[in-house]
């Protein structure tokens, strides 16, 4: 297992490969596996530049490269883009996808949680110690998604209002700005299934979207 704390420290007047020999020594971790922790963050071109030299994108790929060392199977990574400029939150966020791509099991801790979107296939939703929600992302946003409905212009939004509110498996009806509204579909039922039912009430819409909330937006209503 290799772990990253939230900001990497390294010997400053060192150089990239020196504080990795001498993280290597201190866990015990074969030597021959710095070239290679090195190679694989993108750092070998640097490795012996000094660490203060480095942008703060790479200064997380040392540290990435550090926990690299040894050969782990499971990543503990807290803060991995904390304090990053776009580039380097980009350099870390590629990095992460292909050590993942690379069967490397890879445990994220995050307040960035559009990056966790991104990046990661599963997510836990933790406050104050208690577990609020977890399962794969996918599974986590779908939950929140909308469906948000347009009548042709010569309908009334009130017939819609009603025809929604006739459906047990559409619940938390929402007005939308233009006369439009949205609501939250049952498990197992498809905006196609929505958009038939109301054909066969004489309701024919102009337009049907599926909106899907960020993460972020998820966690606060989890948190709330």
């Amino acid at each position: 297992m290799g772990a990253l704390l939230e900001t990497p420290n390294f010997f400053p007047y060192l150089s990239a490969r020196q504080n990795l020999q001498i993280a290597a020594e201190v866990k015990g971790a074969d030597p021959a596996t710095i070239a290679e922790a090195l190679e694989i963050t993108g750092l070998a071109a640097r490795q012996h530049d000094a660490f203060r030299g480095f942008s703060l994108g790479m200064k997380q790929r040392l540290a990435l490269a550090s926990t690299l060392l040894g050969r782990p199977e499971v990543l503990v990574l807290d803060e991995p883009t904390n304090g990053l400029d776009p580039q380097g939150i980009a350099e870390v966020r590629a990095l992460v996808l292909r050590l993942a791509a690379e069967g490397k099991t890879i445990i994220l801790a995050s307040h960035l949680l559009d990056e966790i979107e991104k990046v990661c296939t599963h997510v836990a939703v933790l406050q104050r110690g208690e577990l609020r929600a977890a399962g794969p992302v996918s599974d986590i946003l779908a939950v929140a998604d909308r469906v948000v409905l347009r009548l042709a212009p010569n309908a009334a939004p009130a017939a819609l209002l009603e025809a929604l509110g006739g459906f047990s498996w559409v619940t938390d009806v929402r007005p939308e700005p233009g006369g439009a509204f949205s609501a939250v579909l049952g498990t197992g039922y498809q905006p196609a299934e929505l958009n038939q039912a109301l054909f066969l009430q004489g309701l024919v819409l102009n337009s049907l979207e599926i909106r899907h909330r960020s993460l972020e937006t998820q966690f606060l209503e989890l948190t709330k």
